[in-house]
């Protein structure tokens, strides 16, 4: 009768020598996403000077427009990273 003493390892396969395990989709999508809202964040300040002095209903729309307009992109970004 033969007993497995388990390695440490769990049930994963041990790896091939030079090869290398794909980078998670977690890190890549944290990366991308505060390098694309820092993107974000610096054009909707640079159309806020044209926006200033503008009719103060076009101030609202905007600057409304502006801070909820990041969710959609950054949903997608998440759902995307969360796929295996």
């Amino acid at each position: 009768m033969q007993v497995n003493i388990p390695d440490g390892r769990g049930l994963a396969r041990p790896r091939e020598s030079g090869t290398s395990m794909p980078m998670s989709r977690v890190p890549l999508a944290v990366i991308a996403g505060i390098l694309g809202f820092l993107l974000y964040i610096g054009v909707a300040v640079a159309l806020a000077d044209f926006v200033l002095p503008q009719h103060w209903l076009l101030q609202v729309l905007y600057f409304t427009l502006a801070g909820v307009a990041w969710v959609w992109p950054v949903g997608r970004l998440m759902r995307w990273a969360a796929r295996k």
